[in-house]
């Protein structure tokens, strides 16, 4: 990855004693403040708060860690100094949702010292963006600790001024509800996405998390309308310790949350490595039969139909669940295929054709074998590996993974993390970190409004494996194709997982095996948009958004634009300027709608309009409906018809 410092300028200034003090965002919209109080009898707590537009968000929300030994880190300090500076550089992702990203914000440190000591115990770190507020810790010296810490619980609180709405759930995959921050439950996963007005949304997240706990929220027991970070486990350290970040993400609406959420991203530390060329976005479809057979097909349909990559599931080397399973060797499991699979002959037979290949790894064979299967894998010439039920939460999981993913990396390998795992932010170092599930994916029987509630919470955190599915009939339970064909570009994933349980027609069935009721993919029109639609994009617009009821975003790729809109509850008509196109040229849209006049067994409808920068589309949609858009430059032997005439 290439990144380009545009502008780094300090105005460090020293204060020595100030026990408060405030930075605004580069537009100076949000500013964040410090201030050391007293609070419920206690006296030298560290406190921040944050307004937005003049507007107060947080207020006096305490700071602070307890540790094992009965010390604190969160009363009886003192102000040693404080210094400010402002930052500024644009840099290119390996992989994003736009190719360049700015990285511009405020910073504050606030170093303490504690109790009657002049040794600087802990530093605050305070950024103020555009996009939001965020904060960390640095652990320089703690009571007893002898070089080692060992933090039993944090105490960083998220106090709001109003009883909000907010979309919960308790497990990265599963059901979001709606409640009030005076009715949240324990256990919240974040992003945690709020709704303070009309014009208000916020979200609170997390970025930066590689070798300490996992963060979750809780309601505060003593505090109303108070929100308390809480740790997965107990994190043990040497010091120095700098934690993650805790970040509040500020906007308008839900559609400028998701445009922000590069936040996460600028947390993170530079790219770690220094030739990317190797890693690549793409299409992926999955081998359901486990055999020669069905990998070949599924390479050959990959070529016919623009995807990049074919992945092996669970069971190529046994079964997944048993800890004698050997992942060096290919040894089907009968339970799910009867074979036979000649996983070599695939990978040659891709590799000539210019298709890569993936294989999912269970986390008990990857705790077993991780050192030895990622030399091997390299070998073999797999491209990448798709991390099955890995542990997630605790400050040993976190280290584990994030060191899997850079061991994966020294191999020239790319990953997906699937399950439980929500990212922080670890891409924009590693990159080879393609993407992550931690939703409630096709797999889960999402429906419409489920999809359109992920897209405004789990989704501000960075890419997801949404394993889409087309022919299955939970679509048709669910939702409708048109609105499958617009997840590849709503939902996304550098990584773009398509026909989860469907298989080409030259894939065997599978006798008993995982292949037997796998649908069959036809030969309709409309699989044009699938073969085309990018994964990485150079720009991205929301149009429309309302959390759980409808969404309308517009990705560039180039020259060409997609459009991806998604329904839920009731059937709507929006309208969609189309003035992210450049002014005065020519485009052809190609509009993929649902129609049940349409005689194919999925009803879409293809129409091919001329459209320019003063075209406004009217998008209809059914109650579980939606459309997909590919807009391209027109050519001169194009002679469509002139949308709206």
């Amino acid at each position: 990855m290439k990144w380009i410092r545009i502008l780094v300028f300090g105005l460090w200034g020293l204060v020595h004693a100030a026990q408060a003090g405030s930075i605004a965002s580069p537009n100076g919209q949000v500013v964040v403040s410090f201030e050391l109080k007293e609070e419920r009898g206690e006296a030298g707590c560290p406190t921040y708060s944050v307004t937005y537009k003049g507007k107060a968000i947080i207020a006096d929300a305490r700071m602070g860690l307890e540790l094992d030994n009965g010390a604190s880190l969160s009363r009886g300090f003192t102000v040693l100094s404080s210094s400010e500076r402002k930052y500024s550089e644009t840099w290119k992702p390996v992989c994003g949702e736009r190719s360049s990203i700015e990285d511009a914000y405020s910073e504050m440190t606030v170093v303490l010292a504690q109790g009657n000591s002049s040794t600087p115990a802990m530093e605050l770190v305070f950024r103020a963006y555009d996009a939001g507020a965020a904060f960390r810790y640095r652990i320089l010296d703690a009571p007893q600790s002898d070089g080692m810490i060992h933090i039993e619980r944090e105490t960083t609180e998220f106090a709001f001024l109003a009883d909000h709405a907010a979309w919960c759930t308790v497990r990265a995959q599963g059901k979001y509800w709606k409640t009030k921050i005076s009715a949240l439950g324990e256990d919240i996963e974040r992003p945690l996405t709020l709704e303070a007005g009309p014009d208000l949304y916020i979200a609170i997240a997390e970025a930066a998390l590689v070798d300490y706990a996992r963060m979750k929220l809780h309601p505060s027991k003593e505090k109303p309308l108070t929100v308390v970070g809480v740790l997965s486990s107990a994190v043990e350290a040497s010091l120095p310790l700098t934690t993650p970040w805790r970040v509040v993400m500020l906007a308008d609406s839900p559609g400028q949350l998701l445009e922000n959420n590069d936040i996460v991203l600028n947390l993170n530390e530079p790219c770690a490595i220094e030739d990317t060329s190797w890693i690549k976005p793409g299409r992926v479809i999955r081998e359901v039969t486990l055999t020669t057979q069905g990998g070949k097909a599924c390479v050959d349909f990959a070529v016919k139909h623009n995807l990049q990559y074919v992945m092996f599931d669970a069971g190529w080397y046994g079964n997944e669940y048993d800890n004698t399973s050997d992942a060096t060797t290919v040894t089907v499991d009968p339970k799910r295929s009867p074979g036979p699979l000649d996983l070599h002959e695939v990978i040659r037979y891709g590799e000539e054709r210019g298709i890569g290949i993936i294989l999912y790894v269970n986390h008990r064979a990857l705790v077993q074998q991780l050192d030895e299967l990622l030399p091997l894998y390299k070998e073999w010439g797999v491209k990448g590996i798709k991390y099955g039920f890995v542990e997630v939460g605790p400050q040993q999981a976190t280290s584990w993974l994030h060191e899997a993913v850079r061991k994966a990396a020294a191999h020239g390998l790319m990953v997906d993390i699937h399950d439980e795992y929500r990212p922080t932010g670890y891409s924009r170092t590693y990159p080879n970190l393609m993407t992550q599930e931690g939703l409630r994916g096709d797999e889960g029987y999402p429906s419409n409004g489920a999809s359109l509630t992920l897209l405004f919470t789990r989704m501000l955190a960075g890419a997801g494996d949404n394993t889409i599915c087309y022919y299955d009939s939970r679509v048709d339970r669910n939702a409708t194709h048109a609105f499958q064909l617009a997840k590849a570009v709503c939902l996304y994933s550098p990584w773009q997982l398509l026909y989860w349980y469907d298989r080409p027609e030259a894939s065997p069935q599978g006798i008993g095996g995982a292949g037997t009721e796998m649908p069959v993919i036809g030969g309709e029109p409309e699989l044009e948009f699938f073969d085309q639609v990018p994964t990485v994009w150079d720009d991205t617009k929301v149009i429309h958004g309302k959390i759980g009821e409808y969404a309308v975003i517009a990705r560039r790729s180039g020259e060409e634009w997609y459009v991806g809109a998604m329904n839920s509850q009731e059937a709507r008509t929006l309208d969609v300027p189309l003035d992210f196109l450049e002014p005065g040229k020519k485009y052809i849209a190609h509009i993929y709608s649902d129609d049940e006049t349409i005689q194919t067994r999925t009803k879409v409808r293809i129409d091919r309009m001329k459209v320019d920068a003063e075209t406004i589309l009217k998008v209809a949609m059914s109650a579980q409906g939606g459309q997909a858009i590919r807009i391209v430059p027109a050519g001169p032997a194009d002679h469509y018809p002139t949308y709206g005439k």
